[in-house]
């Protein structure tokens, strides 16, 4: 046997598709036979550094559009549209090009996570390809004409950005971008051979079930999976029909080899750094915690907590409070305490200055609001000018006073107006951490994000920022939770290293419910909504996640101190690595 040469594309949108890619590479290249590995992608080259350290070669190229994206988890859908057709547009040039290199180099495969152009290239050099993904993005663009909005009005916060008109969130009709998204599906027909990852959703160009559009897979008004398809993604391979094998075309062998098949893979997941000893060592917490900039008398897991702050390699907006981490007193067990102002609003109707004054010493009631932003399409209309529904909507909390400090346990976020009870709304102060016992690691923080002097644009107590290149596996493994938005990256390292996740989510990205779904199965996700992120609330799902998952976090601590299975995500990766290269071996031969 000789070496193989594998083209491995790799999707420029979001680093997840970037780590996996490059985790993979170095699993290939652990085989006996190290086949020689070109990555292809628009994604910056630092992100492969670990597999490129291993002898890949990485080459830049544009080979799949963007989705267009004002931060981590709101999307421009006319945008992401008009990228696409142009995209497209040079589409057929840019097929011929790869064609050609790919027979330069003499690949023997096509690896494409998730881009459908290195499949339409293979295809046109006659080359069997691999389609290593989760999700593909005929089903990103089809979602795009959900009826579900992602509620971003003209005037209304963002990310810390404030949304102009320019800010599209109407659904696209089917009719719009059934064409652009067909010639996506029909690259990705092309595909031979379907690695399937953990965190899928129905992939439409290999299995029958569930075809396109992809809003029909889910309840428009709850934006969730219908049950069927849950059902269609839990059963097994055997029980799926695939799609029929797309034949060569001008080319002596029209007739492909093998026919289409797909396995189900394990978690694909860059492991920690295990040399000179790992982040789960005390001396390994210790150094690594050192070089990020945390002092050592907080690197006792015992007496310090980490929230690890990451969304995916775009650069971290500053909640739109700036009252620093606010914390509170936090009792492990019960919902956080949230620090609040309150009013009664059974009497409102008669409220006066003198009764609002007394809130600060509210005892006891049954009835009490807050004012959040508006986060689904089922909010009520906005007010004229202010960005809140006209409603009020309240919710039954219990409430304590300790010291002269009101406090109250909710259940739900709620939603008020500031117009018509105008004596009834007093300011929501948000809590960043749970208790004094918890302190933050910013990843993606600008340098002009935070002035360094003590105004009130300072970083809030307690908070770091982490350096621009730090490993994320090795920050993920120490972190006690980590806030971000919903992404294969940041779920795969946090199910790897136990660390429970509170997301951000991500509502018109399709691929989102197969992530949920994960997250569920290993029990490590909490959902934040992007009202509460938004105005730094993050202490109550931070504490809910922290509880939920605490006792599998100290166990993965204490295998990992030991060294105890150390290594599974390097056998798994490997095993895998030999199936694919097998599958190769079978279809080379299959054709002398």
């Amino acid at each position: 046997m000789t070496s193989l040469c594998f083209a491995y594309y790799c999707s420029g949108h979001g680093y997840g598709h970037a780590t996996r890619v490059s985790a993979f590479a170095r699993h290939l290249k652990g085989l006996e036979l190290r086949p020689t590995i070109y990555i292809i992608s628009s994604a910056p080259q630092h992100v492969f550094e670990d597999s490129i350290n291993v002898g890949v070669t990485y080459r830049y190229a544009e080979i799949d559009p963007v989705i267009i994206q004002p931060v981590a988890y709101c999307v421009d859908r006319r945008r992401s549209i008009h990228a696409l057709r142009s995209f497209l547009s040079k589409k057929d040039t840019v097929v011929q090009q790869e064609k050609r290199w790919l027979l330069s180099i003499g690949a023997d495969c096509v690896l494409t996570d998730a881009a459908f152009l290195g499949c339409l290239a293979a295809h046109a050099a006659s080359l069997p390809s691999i389609l290593i993904t989760n999700f593909t993005f005929d089903s990103v663009y089809s979602y795009l004409a959900t009826s579900y909005t992602d509620h971003l009005p003209s005037g209304s916060w963002c990310g810390g950005l404030l949304v102009d008109e320019k800010v599209s969130d109407e659904p696209i009709s089917d009719e719009d971008i059934r064409d652009l998204v067909q010639q996506i599906y029909q690259g990705y027909r092309c595909a031979d051979f379907l690695v399937r990852l953990p965190g899928f959703i129905p992939i439409p160009s290999f299995f029958a079930s569930f075809p396109l559009p992809a809003p029909s897979w889910t309840d428009q008004e709850a934006n969730k999976l219908l049950p069927e398809v849950v059902h269609h993604l839990t059963k097994s391979l055997a029980e799926s029909e695939l799609r029929d094998t797309i034949p060569f075309s001008h080319t002596a062998t029209p007739n492909k080899c093998l026919p289409r098949s797909v396995i189900q893979a394990p978690l694909l997941v860059r492991g920690i750094t295990t040399v000179p000893e790992s982040v789960y060592t005390p001396a390994g917490r210790s150094r690594f915690l050192s070089s990020i900039g945390v002092p050592g008398h907080l690197h006792d897991p015992d007496e310090t907590k980490i929230l690890v702050v990451s969304f995916g390699g775009q650069v971290f907006r500053k909640p739109s409070s700036s009252r620093g981490s606010s914390t509170g007193h936090s009792t492990p067990g019960n919902t956080t305490p949230l620090k609040r102002n309150f009013v009664d609003l059974q009497d409102h109707a008669n409220a006066d200055e003198a009764s609002l004054s007394r809130s600060e010493n509210y005892q006891s009631r049954a009835l009490h609001t807050i004012v959040t932003p508006p986060t689904t399409k089922q909010d009520t209309l906005l007010a004229e000018g202010t960005g809140y529904p006209n409603a009020v909507t309240t919710v039954h909390a219990k409430h304590t006073t300790t010291t002269g400090i009101s406090y109250c346990d909710f259940d739900a976020m709620i939603i008020s107006s500031p117009t018509p009870l105008k004596q009834a709304v007093l300011e929501l102060e948000p809590q960043l951490l749970p208790d004094p016992s918890w302190i933050a690691v910013m990843c993606g923080v600008s340098k002009e994000q935070w002035a360094p002097g003590d105004g009130e644009d300072r970083l809030p107590d307690n908070f770091f920022v982490a350096p621009k290149y730090v490993y994320m596996p090795d920050l993920t493994a120490v972190a006690d939770a980590l806030l971000g938005k919903l992404g294969y990256g940041t779920v795969s390292e946090c199910v790897d290293s136990c660390t429970p996740f509170v997301y951000v989510p991500r509502p018109l990205f399709v691929e989102e419910h197969g992530l949920r779904l994960l997250l569920g199965q290993q029990g490590v996700g909490v959902e934040l909504s992007r009202a509460a992120y938004e105005v730094g609330d993050w202490a109550p799902a931070v504490e809910e996640a922290w509880l939920l998952g605490r006792d599998a976090k100290a166990k993965k601590r204490e295998t990992g101190r030991l060294g105890i299975d150390m290594d599974l995500r390097d056998k798994e990766g490997k095993a895998l690595a030999s199936q694919v290269t097998n599958w190769v071996r079978a279809w080379h031969s299959g054709l002398l």
